[in-house]
């Protein structure tokens, strides 16, 4: 048995019940820097210069030695003096024999330095690559606001009706993708919460097409639904070209009135509704060719494998957007 301690590859020690060690592999004391004939009989906690000597990997020896407990891959930091700081992952079981009298407890150390190193290399690559992420996004929406700003000045400007509301769309579309990436940028484990999402960008909305909140108002019902930051910006188009259009054709003539935005979520199936109580829909035989933003609200739920419904919310007209999904078909079984 010592034989084989003392030749192993591995870094192990064999302590009896009171923790004095029987044996050191070779490789145990190579790794620590130990005098291999300073170990036999020694106690474990006075190995080197006392680094070994931690109360709480003590007490755990103990419990071991006892059967109470085994050290499973607890970790170690071992401080030596002059030399780096190591990382250990310790583990120790009490090994079984006839002789219930006799104690023994094998523990093996893995050092695990270069990995930690690696893993904080690895992280904090990643936070620098966040905040990067996050100053791109936050200057983006800054340009943005700035080229919105421009299309607003030049829709005063043109004296054509028709290129004034061209360029307000344009300007409100611009002002609502500025709040997406402000709301992305604020997001740092890669998912958004929806609520203050989509609140952030109505309330961006309103403060860019509605003059007056005495007379129209928008309105989030959500619940506590997060989803990642991909398809979160497909839903937050999606809405912005719903309450854009709402807003140009549900109310004229400074109707007064309200727009809802609700989406509730059950594991993966998920409903988005747009609802206004304004004018409601035209007749068939009235109903303009679909425009852009209709297209784009198809496009943009075609791609999160959506289906689009048009209804009467009498009064007002309601959109939703649901998303099922959809069983794996049951494979069939050959006997």
């Amino acid at each position: 048995m010592l034989a084989v301690i003392g030749a192993s590859n591995a870094p192990v020690v064999l302590l009896d019940g009171s923790l004095n060690i029987i044996a050191a592999s070779t490789s145990f004391c190579d790794a620590f820097k130990i005098d291999p004939s300073t170990v036999p009989g020694k106690k474990f906690s006075s190995l080197g210069s006392g680094e070994w000597d931690n109360p709480q990997l003590n007490a755990l020896l103990e419990a071991t030695a006892s059967g109470a407990a085994d050290v499973d891959a607890y970790e170690f930091i071992l401080n030596r003096e002059g030399q780096d700081q190591r990382f250990l992952v310790l583990n120790a079981r009490k090994l079984e024999y006839e002789d219930k009298g006799q104690t023994r407890l094998l523990l093996a150390a893995a050092d695990v330095t270069e990995a930690r190193a690696t893993d904080k290399l690895k992280d904090n690559l990643l936070l620098e690559k966040a905040v990067l992420l996050s100053e791109v996004q936050h200057r983006v929406a800054n340009s943005l606001q700035i080229i919105a700003s421009i299309l607003l000045q030049s829709a005063r400007r043109v004296p054509n009706d028709e290129t004034r509301g061209h360029l307000k769309d344009a300007h409100s579309r611009l002002m609502s993708i500025a709040a997406v990436q402000r709301q992305l940028a604020a997001s740092t484990q890669g998912q958004v919460e929806l609520r203050t999402y989509f609140a952030q960008l109505c309330k961006s909305l309103a403060a860019s097409m509605i003059p007056d909140d005495q007379v129209l108002s928008i309105e989030v019902e959500v619940d506590d639904a997060v989803t990642s930051a991909k398809e979160s910006v497909s839903l937050g188009l999606i809405v912005t070209e719903l309450v854009i259009n709402a807003l140009k054709h549900a109310f004229p003539g400074n109707r007064t009135g309200k727009i809802v935005v609700d989406y509730k979520a059950k594991g993966e199936d998920w409903t988005l509704l747009v609802s206004d109580n304004g004018v409601g829909m035209p007749p068939a035989s009235d109903n303009p060719k679909p425009g852009l933003g209709t297209n784009i609200v198809e496009a943009l739920a075609k791609s999160l494998e959506a289906e689009v419904q048009v209804a009467s919310a009498n009064p007002g007209t309601a959109i939703s957007i649901i998303h099922v999904q959809v069983a794996a078909a049951p494979v069939a079984r050959i006997v």
